[in-house]
Protein backbone atom coordinates (compact mmCIF):
# COMPACT_ATOMS: atom_id res chain seq x y z
CA UNK A 1 0.00 0.00 0.00
CA UNK A 2 1.16 3.58 -1.16
CA UNK A 3 1.89 6.42 2.02
CA UNK A 4 -1.08 7.88 0.86
CA UNK A 5 -3.17 5.05 1.57
CA UNK A 6 -2.04 4.76 4.58
CA UNK A 7 -1.89 8.48 5.78
CA UNK A 8 -5.66 8.33 4.87
CA UNK A 9 -6.80 5.52 6.93
CA UNK A 10 -5.06 7.00 9.81
CA UNK A 11 -6.23 10.07 9.27
CA UNK A 12 -10.10 8.42 9.10
CA UNK A 13 -9.12 6.23 12.65
CA UNK A 14 -8.30 10.05 13.88
CA UNK A 15 -11.75 11.34 12.92
CA UNK A 16 -13.71 8.39 14.61
CA UNK A 17 -12.09 8.59 17.86
CA UNK A 18 -10.86 5.09 17.89
CA UNK A 19 -7.13 6.70 18.94
CA UNK A 20 -4.67 4.96 16.54
CA UNK A 21 -0.56 4.49 17.22
CA UNK A 22 2.50 3.00 15.46
CA UNK A 23 0.52 -0.27 15.79
CA UNK A 24 -2.06 0.15 14.15
CA UNK A 25 -0.74 0.87 10.95
CA UNK A 26 1.75 -2.33 11.31
CA UNK A 27 -1.10 -4.31 12.05
CA UNK A 28 -3.36 -2.79 8.99
CA UNK A 29 -0.83 -2.42 6.16
CA UNK A 30 2.14 -4.93 7.47
CA UNK A 31 4.83 -2.98 7.54
CA UNK A 32 7.71 -1.93 10.00
CA UNK A 33 7.61 -0.39 12.85
CA UNK A 34 10.06 2.27 11.64
CA UNK A 35 8.14 2.89 8.51
CA UNK A 36 5.11 3.64 10.44
CA UNK A 37 6.56 6.35 12.70
CA UNK A 38 7.89 7.54 9.45
CA UNK A 39 4.26 7.88 8.64
CA UNK A 40 3.22 9.72 11.86
CA UNK A 41 6.26 11.99 11.78
CA UNK A 42 5.16 12.84 7.89
CA UNK A 43 1.57 13.67 8.89
CA UNK A 44 2.76 15.58 11.80
CA UNK A 45 5.28 17.38 10.11
CA UNK A 46 4.90 17.85 6.82
CA UNK A 47 0.70 18.02 6.55
CA UNK A 48 1.06 19.77 9.67
CA UNK A 49 -1.68 17.54 11.24
CA UNK A 50 -2.49 18.68 15.14
CA UNK A 51 -1.19 15.02 16.61
CA UNK A 52 -1.22 14.62 20.09
CA UNK A 53 -0.54 11.30 22.04
CA UNK A 54 -2.85 10.15 24.85
CA UNK A 55 -0.79 7.98 27.45
CA UNK A 56 -4.28 6.75 28.86
CA UNK A 57 -5.40 5.61 25.49
CA UNK A 58 -1.94 4.68 23.90
CA UNK A 59 -2.92 6.42 20.89
CA UNK A 60 -3.23 9.72 19.01
CA UNK A 61 -5.66 12.40 18.43
CA UNK A 62 -6.41 15.49 16.84
CA UNK A 63 -6.31 18.62 18.85
CA UNK A 64 -8.31 20.41 16.23
CA UNK A 65 -11.70 18.49 15.42
CA UNK A 66 -11.71 20.91 12.35
CA UNK A 67 -8.28 19.46 10.59
CA UNK A 68 -8.49 18.19 7.13
CA UNK A 69 -6.25 16.61 4.93
CA UNK A 70 -5.00 18.60 1.82
CA UNK A 71 -7.87 17.95 -0.77
CA UNK A 72 -10.18 16.03 1.18
CA UNK A 73 -13.69 16.91 0.66
CA UNK A 74 -12.58 19.03 -2.28
CA UNK A 75 -15.22 19.48 -4.81
CA UNK A 76 -12.80 19.70 -7.51
CA UNK A 77 -10.93 16.72 -6.36
CA UNK A 78 -13.69 14.82 -5.95
CA UNK A 79 -15.63 15.60 -9.59
CA UNK A 80 -11.88 14.98 -11.16
CA UNK A 81 -11.67 11.80 -10.14
CA UNK A 82 -15.12 10.47 -10.69
CA UNK A 83 -14.66 12.07 -14.35
CA UNK A 84 -12.26 9.76 -14.99
CA UNK A 85 -13.74 6.68 -14.38
CA UNK A 86 -17.10 7.73 -16.06
CA UNK A 87 -13.94 8.75 -18.68
CA UNK A 88 -12.67 5.18 -18.30
CA UNK A 89 -15.74 3.52 -18.99
CA UNK A 90 -16.71 4.92 -22.36
CA UNK A 91 -13.56 4.35 -23.06
CA UNK A 92 -14.13 0.62 -23.17
CA UNK A 93 -11.66 0.18 -19.88
CA UNK A 94 -14.65 0.02 -17.37
CA UNK A 95 -14.46 -4.25 -17.08
CA UNK A 96 -10.73 -4.08 -16.51
CA UNK A 97 -10.15 -5.44 -12.52
CA UNK A 98 -7.72 -2.50 -11.89
CA UNK A 99 -9.61 0.35 -12.85
CA UNK A 100 -13.03 -1.73 -10.33
CA UNK A 101 -9.84 -1.65 -8.03
CA UNK A 102 -9.03 1.97 -8.24
CA UNK A 103 -12.90 3.16 -8.17
CA UNK A 104 -13.26 1.16 -4.53
CA UNK A 105 -10.07 2.53 -3.21
CA UNK A 106 -11.06 6.09 -4.17
CA UNK A 107 -14.21 5.54 -2.50
CA UNK A 108 -12.71 4.31 0.54
CA UNK A 109 -9.86 7.14 0.70
CA UNK A 110 -10.98 10.24 -0.16
CA UNK A 111 -14.50 10.85 0.51
CA UNK A 112 -18.00 9.66 1.33
CA UNK A 113 -19.17 11.32 -1.19
CA UNK A 114 -17.57 9.94 -3.91
CA UNK A 115 -20.19 7.25 -4.49
CA UNK A 116 -22.91 10.17 -4.58
CA UNK A 117 -21.39 11.99 -7.15
CA UNK A 118 -20.15 9.01 -9.58
CA UNK A 119 -24.34 8.81 -9.84
CA UNK A 120 -24.55 12.38 -10.82
CA UNK A 121 -22.04 12.31 -13.29
CA UNK A 122 -22.55 11.28 -17.11
CA UNK A 123 -19.66 11.19 -19.39
CA UNK A 124 -20.64 9.61 -22.61
CA UNK A 125 -19.78 8.96 -25.83
CA UNK A 126 -21.01 7.11 -29.06
CA UNK A 127 -19.30 4.49 -30.81
CA UNK A 128 -17.47 3.29 -28.21
CA UNK A 129 -15.63 -0.20 -28.81
CA UNK A 130 -15.12 -2.66 -25.54
CA UNK A 131 -11.36 -4.42 -25.79
CA UNK A 132 -10.99 -7.68 -24.43
CA UNK A 133 -8.48 -6.56 -20.78
CA UNK A 134 -6.55 -9.41 -21.71
CA UNK A 135 -5.41 -8.18 -25.14
CA UNK A 136 -5.22 -4.39 -23.55
CA UNK A 137 -3.23 -5.57 -20.76
CA UNK A 138 -0.91 -7.34 -22.98
CA UNK A 139 -0.63 -4.49 -25.14
CA UNK A 140 0.22 -2.31 -22.16
CA UNK A 141 3.13 -4.26 -21.16
CA UNK A 142 4.66 -4.58 -23.82
CA UNK A 143 4.68 -0.46 -24.36
CA UNK A 144 5.69 -0.56 -20.87
CA UNK A 145 8.68 -2.82 -20.55
CA UNK A 146 9.44 -2.39 -24.74
CA UNK A 147 8.95 -5.36 -25.84
CA UNK A 148 8.26 -6.44 -29.67
CA UNK A 149 4.36 -7.38 -29.96
CA UNK A 150 3.11 -10.60 -31.63
CA UNK A 151 -0.15 -9.87 -32.79
CA UNK A 152 -3.14 -11.66 -35.33
CA UNK A 153 -5.13 -8.82 -36.94
CA UNK A 154 -7.80 -8.51 -38.54
CA UNK A 155 -8.27 -5.61 -41.17
CA UNK A 156 -11.62 -3.72 -42.18
CA UNK A 157 -12.43 -5.71 -45.23
CA UNK A 158 -11.62 -8.83 -42.89
CA UNK A 159 -8.35 -10.38 -44.15
CA UNK A 160 -6.12 -11.21 -41.02
CA UNK A 161 -2.59 -11.34 -40.59
CA UNK A 162 -0.04 -12.05 -38.24
CA UNK A 163 3.03 -9.91 -38.10
CA UNK A 164 5.79 -8.58 -35.40
CA UNK A 165 5.60 -5.11 -34.56
CA UNK A 166 7.29 -2.55 -32.00
CA UNK A 167 4.61 -0.66 -30.41
CA UNK A 168 5.08 2.78 -29.25
CA UNK A 169 2.30 4.94 -28.24
CA UNK A 170 -1.51 4.01 -26.99
CA UNK A 171 -3.92 6.51 -28.43
CA UNK A 172 -7.74 7.31 -27.27
CA UNK A 173 -9.43 8.63 -30.39
CA UNK A 174 -13.46 9.42 -30.11
CA UNK A 175 -14.16 5.96 -28.24
CA UNK A 176 -11.78 4.10 -30.12
CA UNK A 177 -7.96 2.43 -29.14
CA UNK A 178 -5.53 2.98 -31.39
CA UNK A 179 -1.89 1.41 -31.22
CA UNK A 180 1.23 3.44 -32.94
CA UNK A 181 3.93 0.78 -33.73
CA UNK A 182 6.96 -0.08 -36.28
CA UNK A 183 5.21 -3.31 -38.20
CA UNK A 184 8.48 -5.30 -39.05
CA UNK A 185 5.97 -7.42 -41.62
CA UNK A 186 5.80 -3.67 -43.61
CA UNK A 187 8.84 -2.22 -42.40
CA UNK A 188 6.74 0.97 -41.99
CA UNK A 189 4.24 2.52 -39.19
CA UNK A 190 1.23 1.48 -39.06
CA UNK A 191 -1.82 2.77 -37.19
CA UNK A 192 -3.50 -0.59 -35.99
CA UNK A 193 -7.12 -0.51 -34.90
CA UNK A 194 -6.86 -2.13 -31.30
CA UNK A 195 -10.31 -3.74 -31.63
CA UNK A 196 -8.96 -5.80 -34.67
CA UNK A 197 -6.25 -7.24 -32.43
CA UNK A 198 -7.34 -11.16 -32.18
CA UNK A 199 -4.14 -12.18 -30.51
CA UNK A 200 -1.79 -10.65 -28.53
CA UNK A 201 1.18 -12.10 -26.98
CA UNK A 202 5.07 -10.19 -25.68
CA UNK A 203 7.70 -10.76 -27.85
CA UNK A 204 11.70 -10.33 -27.23
CA UNK A 205 13.09 -7.07 -25.48
CA UNK A 206 14.01 -3.78 -27.44
CA UNK A 207 17.46 -2.53 -27.08
CA UNK A 208 15.06 1.21 -27.45
CA UNK A 209 13.05 2.74 -29.90
CA UNK A 210 15.13 1.68 -32.90
CA UNK A 211 12.05 2.90 -35.62
CA UNK A 212 10.71 6.04 -33.26
CA UNK A 213 8.09 8.38 -34.80
CA UNK A 214 7.96 12.00 -33.99
CA UNK A 215 4.91 13.74 -32.04
CA UNK A 216 4.72 15.99 -34.94
CA UNK A 217 3.89 13.09 -37.51
CA UNK A 218 0.99 12.56 -35.64
CA UNK A 219 -0.31 15.81 -35.14
CA UNK A 220 0.34 16.82 -39.11
CA UNK A 221 -2.89 16.09 -40.48
CA UNK A 222 -6.53 16.16 -39.08
CA UNK A 223 -8.34 13.06 -37.97
CA UNK A 224 -6.91 9.78 -36.70
CA UNK A 225 -5.15 9.22 -39.98
CA UNK A 226 -1.94 10.38 -39.18
CA UNK A 227 1.11 11.66 -41.68
CA UNK A 228 1.98 14.50 -43.80
CA UNK A 229 -0.81 16.57 -44.86
CA UNK A 230 -1.30 16.32 -48.35
CA UNK A 231 -3.77 19.06 -49.11
CA UNK A 232 -5.05 21.74 -46.76
CA UNK A 233 -9.16 21.29 -46.43
CA UNK A 234 -11.73 24.75 -47.06
CA UNK A 235 -15.26 24.20 -45.67
CA UNK A 236 -17.73 26.71 -45.48
CA UNK A 237 -20.59 26.46 -42.32
CA UNK A 238 -23.85 28.17 -42.11
CA UNK A 239 -26.44 28.17 -39.78
CA UNK A 240 -26.38 26.02 -36.84
CA UNK A 241 -23.81 24.18 -38.27
CA UNK A 242 -21.36 27.37 -37.92
CA UNK A 243 -22.58 28.51 -34.29
CA UNK A 244 -21.41 24.64 -33.62
CA UNK A 245 -17.98 24.31 -35.31
CA UNK A 246 -17.49 28.05 -34.50
CA UNK A 247 -16.33 26.60 -30.89
CA UNK A 248 -14.92 23.54 -32.06
CA UNK A 249 -10.97 22.14 -32.12
CA UNK A 250 -10.75 19.88 -34.90
CA UNK A 251 -6.90 20.35 -35.23
CA UNK A 252 -3.79 22.64 -33.87
CA UNK A 253 -3.30 24.45 -37.08
CA UNK A 254 -7.25 25.15 -37.95
CA UNK A 255 -8.21 28.57 -39.26
CA UNK A 256 -11.98 29.61 -38.63
CA UNK A 257 -12.81 33.07 -40.42
CA UNK A 258 -15.52 34.42 -40.10
CA UNK A 259 -18.36 35.14 -43.23
CA UNK A 260 -21.66 37.05 -44.04
CA UNK A 261 -23.00 33.84 -44.39
CA UNK A 262 -21.52 32.17 -41.35
CA UNK A 263 -17.60 30.68 -41.49
CA UNK A 264 -15.41 28.62 -43.33
CA UNK A 265 -12.70 26.61 -41.77
CA UNK A 266 -9.27 25.21 -43.04
CA UNK A 267 -6.86 22.66 -41.93
CA UNK A 268 -4.85 20.33 -42.96
CA UNK A 269 -5.55 16.64 -44.09
CA UNK A 270 -3.88 13.41 -45.15
CA UNK A 271 -6.61 10.98 -45.51
CA UNK A 272 -10.09 12.17 -47.13
CA UNK A 273 -12.29 9.29 -44.89
CA UNK A 274 -13.21 11.42 -41.84
CA UNK A 275 -12.79 14.62 -42.93
CA UNK A 276 -15.57 13.66 -45.71
CA UNK A 277 -17.65 11.85 -42.93
CA UNK A 278 -17.39 15.46 -40.42
CA UNK A 279 -18.85 17.16 -43.75
CA UNK A 280 -21.54 14.83 -44.34
CA UNK A 281 -22.44 15.19 -40.44
CA UNK A 282 -23.62 18.44 -41.50
CA UNK A 283 -25.68 18.14 -44.29
CA UNK A 284 -26.32 21.14 -46.20
CA UNK A 285 -24.69 23.57 -43.85
CA UNK A 286 -21.43 22.36 -45.26
CA UNK A 287 -19.78 23.37 -48.40
CA UNK A 288 -16.15 21.95 -49.60
CA UNK A 289 -14.84 24.94 -50.87
CA UNK A 290 -11.08 23.63 -51.73
CA UNK A 291 -9.80 21.40 -52.78
CA UNK A 292 -11.73 20.68 -56.01
CA UNK A 293 -10.83 16.83 -55.59
CA UNK A 294 -12.00 16.66 -52.15
CA UNK A 295 -15.34 18.60 -53.44
CA UNK A 296 -15.99 16.15 -55.97
CA UNK A 297 -15.45 13.27 -53.66
CA UNK A 298 -17.95 14.81 -51.50
CA UNK A 299 -20.79 15.17 -54.13
CA UNK A 300 -20.10 11.36 -55.21
CA UNK A 301 -21.03 10.21 -51.89
CA UNK A 302 -23.89 12.22 -51.67
CA UNK A 303 -25.39 11.39 -55.16
CA UNK A 304 -24.52 7.79 -53.82
CA UNK A 305 -26.80 8.09 -51.09
CA UNK A 306 -29.67 10.01 -52.97
CA UNK A 307 -29.34 6.79 -54.81
CA UNK A 308 -30.33 4.55 -51.68
CA UNK A 309 -33.87 6.43 -51.36
CA UNK A 310 -34.89 6.77 -54.79
CA UNK A 311 -38.00 4.41 -54.36
CA UNK A 312 -38.55 6.35 -50.68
Amino acid sequence: MSRLERIYSFHQKLKNNRFPNANSLVEEFELSRATAHRDISYMRDRLLAPLAFDSSRKGFYYTDNDFSLPFEDSPKLLFLMSLLNKMADEAGLGSLPEMKKLEKRLSELIAPGYDQLMENVLCEWIEVETLAPVIFETIIEAVLKQRELEIQYCSANGEKSSRCIEPQRLISYQGRWYLQAYCLLRNDHRLFHMARIEKAATGKKRKGPTHPVSQSHLKEAFGIFTGKARYHAKIAFTGTAAELVRRQYWHEKQVIEEQDYGITLSLPVNDDREIIMKILQYGSRAKVLAPKSLSIRVAKEIKAMAEQYQNV
